[in-house]
């Protein structure tokens, strides 16, 4: 037996129930349920965890304070920070709580972005603009020892942070809940990304659902633009006669490319037409996506449109539960 390994475990133990974990968030915002599910969730595994409050004091004149609202000493903390904030309010508001995080002394500080804003600006794509998604990674940078997101808008965004920083993926909750609610639709299934950047997406989701026992094709869509965010012509590759068409995507702004693939689709003669988005904007409303079937939408924005639910408040839940415990979160989705 070796005694030294098993005290430095038993001492790693001790330590992280003497510490504990917190989960922060604003309770005034729109996604507090979010960060109090986690909580609940980390309650029924964890010894020592708790959910604190963050105080916003706005003054006359518009600026704001913030103001964490309980011991976070020697903590392993995880602020779980509000993705329906006005973009501008949420980045300002994330660099002063994590500011105020690092003068309260925790043994650890976690960001977890349910929907990471200006992730779409990830690249240099004209002279004289900013790469908003690098900014913001070096901001976070400063602060926290690591991060997490979920449907990272490109993957390479991760390689902008100093520090760990994990991107999950969403398809196991929507497998989970396909096979539960929608069994009929997983026959005779195609996959449809709406644009050659979503290809490895739609891929990477056909295989989870080969590990499963089903069998799904894949289709993509080509698309051109006639400025931003309004779509000139879209063209499908990829048999779709027939079939149970699911079109899979991590970001609805207005929804133009995905409104003008289902018409294209039904076209050419598909079955029924299935949306699932992680992050919902719907900058547009969403009385306008009634050409769908149906439409999924996950919890990590608030929506207003009559849409189903997927929940991603277990799959967060538990990366960070593995990340507390020093386990492996690739096996959450291999």
């Amino acid at each position: 037996m070796n005694c030294d390994k098993d005290y430095k475990a038993w001492n790693f133990f001790l330590d992280m129930i003497r510490e504990g974990v917190a989960i922060i968030a604003d309770p005034k915002g729109e996604g507090y349920y979010f960060a109090k599910g986690i909580y609940e969730y980390l309650k029924t595994k964890m010894i020592d965890v708790i959910l604190v409050d963050i105080e916003k004091f706005i003054f006359k004149d518009n600026e704001f304070k913030v103001r964490i609202m309980d011991n976070i000493r020697r903590k392993k903390c995880f602020i779980i920070h509000d993705s329906n904030k006005n973009p501008c309010e949420w980045y300002t508001e994330l660099n002063f709580i994590l500011e105020a995080m690092t003068f309260s002394s925790p043994s650890e500080i976690n960001v977890v972005l349910p929907y990471t804003r200006f992730a779409r600006q990830d690249r240099k794509e004209a002279s004289r603009v900013s790469v908003n998604s690098k900014a913001l990674a070096d901001m976070v940078s400063k602060y926290a020892d690591r991060g997490m997101t979920v449907d990272l808008h490109a993957a390479q965004i991760q390689e902008f942070f100093d520090i760990p920083f994990d991107n999950l993926y969403s398809y196991p909750a929507l497998i989970d809940f396909l096979e539960q609610n929608y069994r009929e639709i997983l026959g005779n299934l195609v996959i449809v990304s709406p644009d050659i950047g979503g290809a490895k997406r739609a891929e990477s989701f056909v295989k989870r659902l080969a590990r499963r026992g089903i069998k799904a094709d894949i289709a993509i869509g080509f698309k051109t633009r006639e400025r931003e965010n309004i779509v000139g012509e879209i063209k499908i590759m990829g048999n779709v006669e027939g079939k149970n068409c699911l079109l899979v995507d991590d970001i609805i702004d207005t929804g133009g490319t995905m409104i003008k693939t289902a018409e294209v689709l039904k076209q050419k003669g598909a079955r029924n037409v299935f949306a699932y988005v992680t992050h919902g904007l719907f900058t547009e409303g969403t009385e306008k996506f009634g050409i769908f079937d149906k439409v999924l939408v996950s919890d990590t924005l608030n929506c207003d449109g009559n849409f189903e639910v997927v929940s991603l408040i277990r799959i967060f839940g538990e990366a960070i539960y593995r990340t507390v415990m020093g386990k492996s979160l690739s096996v959450l989705f291999d």
